[in-house]
């Protein structure tokens, strides 16, 4: 029976064999093949061969329709769209004039607004922002990005917003150039039924700063999106993130929800009308309704009333703070304004809109902040989003507050990332690392032109285990002449230099008088370099000095007293909150509700929410933010008032940080001391000094677009300070004696 069967099998493996090589399936070795040739046979038949894949049947007058690009590549979909520029291959390398960013750098420059042009709230915020930039620039000269005054945004027909003719106002501009080194920012583009990404003009080699654009158009490296905002959206500042507690597990009372429109047809119908499946009205609530349009009813199928009903039950907000994810699928475009709510609820978005590009995707890691679905498996989401574990879910929720604070909470803030995206394009050598994006305080507030060696910045030290230097600068700031031995300067001089941790000690000067002699300087142990300011001014004091060789700078007043013993201690603290002001002279601030506007106070309080740089450390990287991140203006308001810069110093480093300055010990007579000095006795008892205050408060939180400020009511002393046990046991002894 064995031997059948063998039998049988050799017998069906050689007419196999034959018919294969009937039919020319396999391949004759070319030494057989010329063999066979030379003895005059004639090779067997076989199927003929095609050197490109076969395509589907296209009608002739269709080859282009959205129907038929369906079945293309994504790159032959780029190519090929009919709502496409001609534009649609451009990369920075081909498309973008370097040579106009070589002489002046980076700088933007806005056309002039021309008279009858209609301007959105939202584009004139977008404008603004631009204008207030350190980018931008007033000569069309000087520029290497150019953006149009005329309002792009709105580009669907039916919307009131439309600007009509646009094609040939843009054709008519005479730095259009083919739209070269222009960047054209856009919310939403085509209309009903289709809502294609055709902005109904040809932008040529300009980019696209565009919100729900597909991957399918979206021009790498070329391109940036950004998030679909509502025109509510604040030009400035902006709301902080939700997220108050991080506890594990997370408190919330949902799981996972969603609340918005059903479309009943059309494109963007297909997930919203499946969400049903989902819903069970407990931890996973999913709400639609079809009450949306004039004629609704007209069109509302058998869920219509069972879904309007369930609707209503649910309040949005209350949802959106309760809840761990927020699904946010895509509606008629790919973008929805759930991706920024979500973002600012510290509820983790649960991405469902295949085919989107994610805003700032090119310098964002969304895995660290999203969950990525796919609409086609929309039944396996609420599985997916219970299996992430606890301690991942509170690291989810952590980088949507960082991202929403860092680079969406305003108008400005997405504009400024959008310009720092091209500007890290065109200086590829001063680019911004994957880490300087993806951790606080953001690519906003590290400027890649001061450094690029990440641990010369005041944010990483832990990140890349290091620790910031042991040493530091002190700075000194004299206004007033030498004119004794006995002065407070020269006292602060020695005791600085006494400490184990100075470098060096810099004395800017300042004063009208010129520079005393270099025997009227005491001799101390540490170098004393004398610096003439130029300008003469307040803010100068707060240059970016090359002389400064360490990474904390200690700020002092020429009246400031302090002993050895002090400047150590604050030293000791400030190396362990390198990112924070660390100093002894204290102040706060208010919310003044009679007058409507914040107020300043010198009081001795329970709470505080500025140290003074009077006596303070920080990082010298402040230095550089202040003179290359601060606008001219509040900079300029500073040195005619000879006032305020200490303020101005304390708001920048709290809107870069969200955190208050860290006060340490001191001795209780150190204000009456600081007023008792001859030099600035008439300050501070001058009432327009602190009128002055006052007004430089409401100025700087008007530019922050809120009030970075933030109050503290922790003071750092000494172990064992004040404790019933001996004084040589005590390691800063004299804070107490003092």
């Amino acid at each position: 029976m064995q031997a059948k069967k063998r039998y049988l099998i050799l017998v069906s493996a050689g007419a196999c064999l034959v018919l294969l090589l009937f039919l020319g399936g396999l391949p004759v070795p070319a030494s057989r093949r010329s063999q066979v040739q030379r003895d005059g046979h004639r090779p067997g038949p076989r199927w003929p061969r095609f050197l490109e894949h076969l395509q589907p049947f296209v009608p002739w007058d269709q080859t282009e329709s959205e129907g038929y690009i369906a079945h293309m590549s994504a790159r032959q979909k780029r190519d090929a769209s009919s709502g496409l520029n001609q534009g649609r291959r451009c990369r920075m390398d081909s498309c973008f004039d370097f040579s106009l960013c070589a002489k002046n750098g980076f700088k933007v420059y806005v056309y002039p607004q021309q008279k009858g042009d209609k301007i959105s709230e939202s584009y004139q915020s977008i404008l603004a922002s631009i204008e207030g930039s350190r980018f931008y620039t007033s000569d069309p000269g000087q520029a290497c990005l150019f953006v149009l005054s005329l309002d792009t945004l709105d580009r669907d027909q039916l919307s009131p917003q439309y600007v009509h003719n646009l094609k040939a106002k843009v054709q008519s501009l005479s730095l259009w150039n083919g739209g070269r080194n222009h960047l054209i920012f856009n919310l939403y583009s085509g209309t009903w039924p289709d809502y294609t990404e055709d902005l109904g003009f040809d932008i040529g080699q300009a980019m696209l700063a565009k919100a729900s654009i597909s991957m399918e158009n979206f021009r790498p490296n070329f391109d940036v999106s950004i998030p679909l905002f509502s025109k509510d959206h604040p030009r400035t500042g902006g709301e902080r993130g939700f997220l108050k507690y991080n506890s594990i597990p997370p408190f919330r009372k949902y799981m996972l929800v969603f609340k918005g429109k059903r479309y009943l047809t059309g494109i963007g119908s297909d997930t919203r009308n499946a969400l049903y499946h989902v819903h069970n009205s407990e931890d996973v609530v999913l709400l639609t309704t079809c009450k949306h349009g004039k004629d609704w009813q007209k069109h509302k199928d058998a869920r219509c009333d069972t879904d309007n009903a369930e609707y209503d039950k649910y309040e949005y907000k209350e949802m959106l703070h309760n809840s761990t994810f927020c699904l946010v699928p895509r509606g008629r475009r790919l973008g929805s304004f759930r991706f920024l709510e979500a973002l600012q609820a510290a509820c983790i978005p649960v991405m469902l809109s295949n085919g989107w590009e994610l805003p700032f995707s090119e310098v964002i890691d969304w895995n660290t902040a999203a969950v990525i679905g796919d609409e086609r498996l929309l039944l396996q989401i609420p599985s997916t989003t219970r299996s992430i574990h606890q301690d991942k879910i509170l690291s989810l929720r952590q980088q949507t507050q960082f991202l929403w604070e860092a680079y969406f909470s305003s108008v400005e803030k997405i504009v400024l990332t959008t310009l720092e995206i091209i500007h890290d394009r065109v200086l590829q050598h001063m680019g911004r690392s994957s880490l300087m994006w993806n951790n606080h305080p953001g690519g906003l507030f590290t400027l890649p032109q001061y450094s690029s060696y990440l641990g010369h910045f005041p944010f990483f030290y832990a990140p890349l285990g290091i620790k910031p230097q042991a040493k530091f600068t002190a700075v000194i700031h004299a206004v007033s002449p030498l004119v004794s031995q006995s002065q407070p300067i020269l006292k602060l001089l020695v005791a600085v230099a006494k400490s184990p941790y100075c470098a060096q000690i810099i004395v800017l000067w300042n004063c009208d008088k010129p520079l005393p002699a270099k025997h009227r300087w005491p001799a101390t142990s540490q170098p004393i370099i004398v610096i003439e300011g130029e300008s003469k001014v307040m803010s100068s004091r707060f240059v970016p000095y090359s002389s400064i060789l360490t990474d904390a700078v200690l700020s002092l007043d020429e009246d400031t007293v302090l002993s050895t013993t002090e400047v150590d201690f604050a030293f000791t603290v400030w190396q362990s909150f390198p990112e924070r002001i660390v100093g002894y002279p204290a102040r706060s601030h208010f919310w003044d509700a009679n007058k409507e506007r914040w107020g300043y106070t010198s009081k001795w309080t329970n709470d505080y929410s500025m140290v003074l740089t009077g006596a303070a450390f920080y990082h010298r990287y402040y230095n550089y933010l202040y003179t290359n991140y601060l606008p001219a203006s509040l900079k300029s308001m500073v040195d005619q008032l000879s006032n305020c810069e200490d303020i101005l110093m304390n708001f920048l480093v709290s809107a870069v940080t969200k955190m208050p300055p860290i006060k340490v010990t001191q001795k209780k007579q150190y204000k009456e001391t600081m007023m008792g000095q001859t030099t600035r006795a008439s300050r501070w008892a001058d009432p327009d000094h602190f009128a002055q205050r006052q007004t430089c408060m409401n100025k700087f939180a008007s530019w922050f677009g809120t009030m970075p400020l933030v109050h503290s009511q922790m003071r750092l002393d000494p172990i064992l300070f004040k404790d019933q046990v001996s004084i040589l046991r005590k390691k800063y002894r004299d804070i107490e004696r003092l």
